[in-house]
């Protein structure tokens, strides 16, 4: 998955619920203004960050690894 398509099901998310940026930052535990600079596309969170943000909005992370063909 593509970094912008994961910062839009994380804003849309957050929307649908309608949890503000700083009830999500409060609740997940990351900054505001890491939420912020992720939600605008100028982060780079860490993958702590992204389940700390996903656990709060009830959603899961999945790694997908994969292999060069020979």
């Amino acid at each position: 998955m593509h970094f912008v398509k994961l910062i839009e099901i994380i804003k849309k998310r957050r929307e649908t619920l309608q949890v503000t940026q700083e009830m999500l930052a409060d609740i997940s535990g990351v900054g505001l203004r890491t939420l912020k600079a992720f939600e605008s596309g100028k982060g780079n969170p860490t993958a702590e960050t992204l389940i700390k943000l996903a656990d709060a909005l009830g959603l899961e992370l999945t790694l997908q690894v994969k292999s060069k063909a020979e």
